[in-house]
């Protein structure tokens, strides 16, 4: 367990055994490396040309100091041009998967404001994320067991303040990353839902006394039936695994705004009938990243104490073939009683979002955030690393400002008026799932998923973009799961907290 301090040490005096300083276009080191650049002097900028070090973002470059410094090892990253907090961010990451093997690492990047704080904490845990659970030989950890923040600020009591908060919300984005990244086989809908309640009960262990706990209800296949949950009972109908939703409550006393988060669960996507094509399947363990959210936001709120209460819905299925699949043509009936024709078995997230909104409205929310890996229009039109927000003006630019906050890219789509004739589509139910046509299906998708949202305040995040990094690491991103959307939602939860008049702790987390 790596564990977090502050400190105003000198950084070319630190006995770390390795130094992490920021390097600027202009050659020069970041604010937070003076004492470092003055140790080596004239030699610097000889130095930082040989290595071919010119302060871009992405660069690192380990230095064995041999005595210049009290550190035996310098890493020099590369900021770019603006060393804001999501650059520093980046930096830190970079770092952390640089330095291997060391017991201790001191970080002097630019860190004298809180943000600037949070930011280097998570960038340095995010980007030295690994997950190895199913490694036979997972090798040595090479996290240290110590990370000193070097900060002249370091004894302010707002940047104190900051350290504790974005640990909690790196512990959530990790979370959430090990339920994406875990092989579908093994979390299936109902094994989803006993971890989700696994994970409830260890938050509420670790609360203070008298802190507000949160409440989980899992309602299984029988329950779904009672209820009339058409979507995610036809959705999960091909599968051996069947269908859950899980619903957490979070109602703290002095609760300033209740706010319903709904994601989309599904574990495993297939395509259903409509099959996907085999390439298109490889991580589709990834489209249960939606409810992965939500419950880790929902967890990491109470943690911090937010003055917010907070329903969530996590609708949980496997999309499989089998002797039972909902077949195209079929026509369900959602958990608010309308009537839905399926004509594609791949557009299954929003059958089963719309039992979840359905549930969600009875909660009388002001406000409700649906999140999903729903469209692959929607990374057409914004690419692999930004997400869509759809709804009401007002609740998405809080979403788009909470997001531009922590650092996780978003922008605004519309839905137009015409998708309201293309949703109301079919001859024979209330509405139409799917309408063949090729082009705005996301913005369809986000018009068909309003018409269970009751009329409230709402927004649609659609993170099928993001949410899966098919790539290689980079800055504070690792290969595969992202936990894209838990950063969002915890700082619109905060700053709901803080718009509805009590103070809450400063929260901000990439993923």
């Amino acid at each position: 367990m790596t564990t977090f301090a502050l400190r105003t040490a000198s950084p070319a005096k630190t006995r770390a055994e390795a130094v992490v300083v920021g390097v600027l276009p202009d050659g020069k080191l970041a604010p937070g490396a003076e004492d470092v650049a003055s140790a080596y002097g004239r030699k610097l900028s000889g130095l930082l040309a040989t290595l071919g070090v010119k302060g871009g973002a992405g660069e690192v470059a380990k230095v064995p100091t041999g005595g210049t410094i009290a550190s035996p090892l310098l890493v020099l990253v590369g900021l770019g041009p603006d060393p804001d907090a999501a650059a520093v961010r980046r930096a830190a990451g970079n770092a952390a998967r640089a330095v291997t093997n060391a017991a201790s690492v001191a970080l002097a990047l630019p860190a004298d404001t809180p943000e600037l704080v949070r930011a280097v904490v998570e960038g340095y845990r995010l980007g030295g994320y690994a997950f190895t659970s199913y490694k036979s030989k997972p090798g040595t950890p090479t996290t240290p067991a110590e990370v000193v923040v070097l900060t002249p600020a370091a004894r302010r009591a707002d940047v104190v303040s900051a350290l504790g908060p974005a640990q909690v919300l790196v512990d959530a984005v990790v979370a959430a990353r090990d339920w994406v990244n875990t092989p579908p086989g093994d979390l299936t809908p109902p094994a989803f839902a006993d971890a989700i309640a696994a994970a409830v009960r260890s938050t509420n262990k670790g609360l203070d006394k008298g802190a507000t706990q949160v409440k989980v209800t899992v309602l299984d296949e029988d329950r779904l039936a009672e209820l009339g949950c058409g979507g995610l009972l036809a959705v999960g109908a091909g599968s051996a695994a069947p269908p859950r939703l899980v619903e957490l409550s979070y109602a703290p006393k002095d609760a300033v705004a209740h706010v319903a988060l709904v994601g989309k669960g599904i574990t495993f996507d297939s395509g259903g009938l409509w099959i996907k094509p085999a390439a298109s399947m490889a991580t589709m363990k990834e489209d249960m990243a939606g409810a992965a959210a939500v419950v880790q936001a929902t967890l990491a709120a109470a943690r911090l104490g937010l003055p917010v209460r907070v329903s969530a819905y996590a609708a949980l299925a496997e999309n499989m073939v089998g002797e039972a699949s909902m077949r195209p043509g079929d026509v369900l009936t959602t958990y608010d009683g309308t009537t839905v024709e399926v004509t594609n078995t791949d557009a299954e997230g929003r059958l089963v979002l719309a039992d979840a909104l359905g549930r969600a409205v009875e909660a009388e929310p002001d406000v409700v955030l649906d999140i999903a890996t729903l469209t692959g229009h929607m990374v057409m039109a914004l690419g692999e690393k930004m997400a869509g927000v759809m709804g009401d003006d007002d609740v998405v630019a809080t979403v788009l400002a909470a997001g531009a906050a922590v650092g996780e890219d978003a922008w605004p789509m519309p839905i137009p008026e015409f998708m309201d004739e293309r949703i109301h589509g079919s001859t024979i139910a209330d509405l139409a799932q799917y309408d063949g046509i090729r082009w705005g299906g996301g913005l369809f998708a986000a018009a068909f998923l309003r018409e269970f949202t009751g009329g409230l305040p709402w927004a649609h995040l659609d993170i099928a973009g993001p949410t899966f990094n098919k790539g290689g690491p980079a800055g504070h991103l690792a290969a595969g799961a992202t936990g894209y959307g838990v950063a969002t939602l915890l700082e619109y939860l905060r700053s709901r907290a803080t718009a509805g008049g009590a103070a809450a702790p400063a929260a901000s987390v990439p993923a």
